[in-house]
């Protein structure tokens, strides 16, 4: 178990909610949080809460508030910085193909990128940071973030208190692969949403130019259309 999951366990109750909350926060604001392991501090508070150490549901409030919290102040972050981002001291300690990553997914798919992400390490934190740098309203990021928030929180906690007896296989394996699995699920969310945008753009095309007068030439009436949809 790393050093911040040993801490919750041999710590009082209320720190122990400020440890997580703590861990969470730099997750999301510092983009050297990044490499922060809280899927399994989420798991551990959540093995604690079986135990009768904690509170199920005070882990995931004290989780949730602390993603959504990170979220407007890494949404600022970025605003303040700018192009300095990813060029800084801690954006350049961070991989560039995980900065091409969020790049993408941001142009894609705007303030949604921000509920996809939140499952997959390392993007939870660029994707708000980026947002802002992109100025991006946080207003267009907020919905998603409040949604995202406490299913993340939820999921992650509940997993923990379900297997209790099994935290540890779970830590050294389990981790891994739930994030493996969260990385893959978004990708072919992507992947769907980019699919269904060209098909509705191929049959919009279509009917436009069909409607067209004979002889107008079909290249000047086509428009250049998104591949995920831009929340209004």
């Amino acid at each position: 178990m790393n050093t911040l999951t040993g801490l919750i366990d041999h710590v009082p109750g209320p720190a122990a909610y400020a440890v997580l909350a703590a861990a969470v926060l730099a997750e999301s604001v510092l983009l050297v949080g990044a490499f922060i392991p809280t899927l399994t501090l989420l798991l551990a508070s959540g093995a604690l809460a079986r135990a009768g150490d904690l509170n199920l549901a005070l882990v995931i409030v004290t989780a949730a508030s602390a993603v959504v919290v990170g979220d407007v102040l890494g949404h600022r972050t970025g605003q303040l910085l700018g192009s300095r981002l990813r060029t800084g001291r801690l954006g350049r300690r961070i991989p560039a193909a995980a900065w091409q990553r969020a790049q993408t997914l941001m142009a894609r798919c705007g303030g949604q990128a921000v509920f996809l992400a939140r499952f997959v390490p390392v993007m939870r934190t660029l994707i708000p940071h980026l947002a802002g740098a992109t100025r991006l309203p946080y207003r267009r990021i907020a919905p998603y973030s409040l949604i995202a928030a406490p299913l993340w929180a939820g999921a992650e906690a509940t997993a923990g208190y379900a297997t209790a007896g099994s935290l540890r296989w779970i830590i050294t394996y389990g981790g891994p692969s739930l994030a493996a699995a969260a990385t893959l699920a978004v990708a072919a969310a992507s992947i769907g949403i980019t699919i269904r945008r060209r098909a509705r753009a191929r049959d919009a095309s279509t009917g436009r130019l069909a409607a067209l007068p004979h002889g107008v030439d079909a290249d000047t009436s086509r428009s250049r259309t998104s591949t995920c949809p831009e929340p209004r």
